[in-house]
């Protein structure tokens, strides 16, 4: 892999392990159309690269992801936008690669994962998070239905009660919570995250790896082919939401540091 080529993501390796970051510290690795673009990529070369067998995704400073970026967003709201089409292939692709890419993915979540945050450190095979982390996808809050993901897999972890209260709401939920309602892997104290999922990511690259990449594909089989339909779906409805009045509302109020005031039209 060609590391140079990505600025929204750093690397780095121990042994068989390749750790992908999200780079954006400053802005808590909130999502821009830049990096959407590099993390449709990464899985796919990660998944040819020679030099590992699992593969760890985190974020850097104190946020795994906040979700999409406030100044894409803005951009969104004012029809400033690349084709929504496009915008689409390239969430699509995200997460096909994350559920096609046949080595075991290891979400390291070490702070929050808000919206599409929540749905990519989701669809990865085993989840760690820091006991402070907590997990939403609040596109509700800001008008629009949770097209990029969380519609897909919150309801296969978690059953369809318990997603649709926190998609329909936005609500957060503590990791430790998240971790007794299967939605994640496990949760540790925050200072234990590191060792943990490296001891983690080292047994799996001790494993028989064929075996490892084959059972992952088998048990990922439904997952991709029910995500097709239901992304669909999703985006398309996502679409709907962006020439909203109550989307404009809900970025508007975001960046303006308010509550929103939806009026349903």
């Amino acid at each position: 892999m060609n590391f140079e080529d990505y600025k929204s993501l750093a690397f780095s390796r121990e042994g068989r392990v390749l750790t992908i970051t999200m780079n954006r510290p400053e802005l808590l690795n909130a999502v821009s159309h830049a990096m959407h673009v590099e993390l449709g990529r990464v899985f796919d070369e990660a998944a040819d690269d020679p030099d590992s067998d699992v593969i760890v995704l985190t974020g850097a400073g104190r946020a795994f992801s906040a979700g999409g970026d406030s100044d894409w967003l803005g951009k969104q709201m004012r029809g400033e936008r690349e084709p929504f089409v496009r915008e689409i292939r390239v969430i699509r692709r995200i997460v096909q690669s994350v559920l096609d890419c046949p080595k075991p993915i290891i979400a390291k979540v070490n702070g929050d994962a808000f919206g599409f945050g929540a749905s990519i450190a989701l669809i990865c095979d085993v989840i760690f998070a820091a006991e402070d982390a907590r997990f939403a996808d609040p596109h509700v809050k800001v008008g629009l239905a949770a097209g990029d993901g969380g519609a897909f897999i919150w309801p296969q972890l978690i059953g369809y009660a318990k997603a649709k209260h926190y998609l329909l709401t936005g609500e957060a939920i503590a990791a430790r919570d998240a971790e007794d309602m299967n939605l994640i892997t496990f949760a540790v104290p925050a200072d234990e995250l590191d060792e943990s999922v490296s001891k983690y990511a080292a047994r799996l690259a001790r494993g028989a790896q064929s075996a490892i990449r084959y059972t992952k594909m088998a048990t990922n089989a439904p997952l991709r082919q029910l995500f097709s339909t239901v992304f669909e779906i999703g985006a398309a409805y996502e679409g709907l939401c962006l020439d909203t009045e109550d989307f404009r509302e809900g970025i508007g109020a975001m960046l303006e540091r308010r509550r929103p005031e939806f009026k349903g039209r």
